[in-house]
């Protein structure tokens, strides 16, 4: 039981036409929180089920786990630092010359294990992910309508959070749609998936695949500021956060 908050800032740049670099800085938030009684709430209202969130403590944190009468980790005293560094990369495979909407790209990124693994700040292992992403875009006689989709590997060298434990691959992808009846607002649909982090275990939030439903969109402010809005639950049920909200400011320069 528990919230985090994740804020980053993220700075790409363009080295040539088809190629950019960047980097992420996160910074992490452990605690209580303070929307569990929101979350209880929207769950009432709606009629989904509660699956025992209403029978712990209020704004609790308390992360354990036990594995052959050992306890493995254990968190229950609010922290926050920086998290792992990201150095990302990015090279348009394909770009048609007609309709540039249509594109196929590949991207990489290697993460650096920066931050604190003893606080999840982090995880202490160094990954490497490999990934293509492809989009496409067609006109309506209201707006236009975009899917969009990625697949791709990550590679792990050995963490300490669960050692012993780590797969050392996961595979991922998302697909989503949007449609943009206006040039200043987006609405988006999307979902991201990935195999199991980890071995060894009956438990579905340790050893199993997830998959995850995320609904919002684009606000733009200008040509080059916009802002995204998204909602993520967890489809398979106890493999990924209950609920999460998404705000991500972006300036183009």
């Amino acid at each position: 039981d528990g919230e985090s908050t994740r804020i980053a800032l993220d700075v790409r740049y363009g080295l040539t036409r088809g190629f950019e670099c960047g980097v992420e800085i996160p910074y992490i938030i452990l605690g209580g929180g303070f929307l569990d009684g929101f979350i209880e709430g929207y769950h009432s209202t709606f009629g989904f089920p509660q699956g025992g969130r209403d029978q712990a403590p209020r704004n609790r944190l308390l992360y354990v786990y036990q594995r052959d009468g050992l306890q493995r980790l254990k968190i229950d005293s609010s922290s926050s630092g920086p998290g792992d560094i990201r150095l990302n990369g990015g090279w348009q495979l394909v770009q048609g010359e007609i309709k540039p909407e249509r594109a196929v790209a590949l991207r990489t990124s290697l993460k650096l294990p920066t931050g604190d693994s003893g606080q999840l700040h982090g995880s202490g292992s160094t990954d490497l992910s490999v990934w293509l992403t492809a989009g496409d875009d067609w006109k309506l006689s209201v707006g236009h309508f975009a899917l969009f989709g990625a697949v791709g590997m990550m590679g792990m060298t050995d963490g300490k959070v669960l050692q012993g434990q780590q797969r050392n691959w996961v595979g991922f992808g998302a697909l989503g749609a949007g449609w943009s009846p206006r040039r200043w607002i987006a609405f988006k649909v999307q979902t991201n998936a990935h195999t199991s982090f980890y071995r060894d275990s009956e438990l579905r939030e340790v050893n199993a695949a997830s998959v995850q439903l995320i609904m919002g969109g684009t606000i733009a402010f200008s040509d080059k500021t916009t802002l995204d809005i998204g909602v993520a639950e967890d489809l398979i049920v106890s493999t990924a956060p209950d609920v999460v909200f998404h705000f991500a400011l972006r300036r183009r320069f």
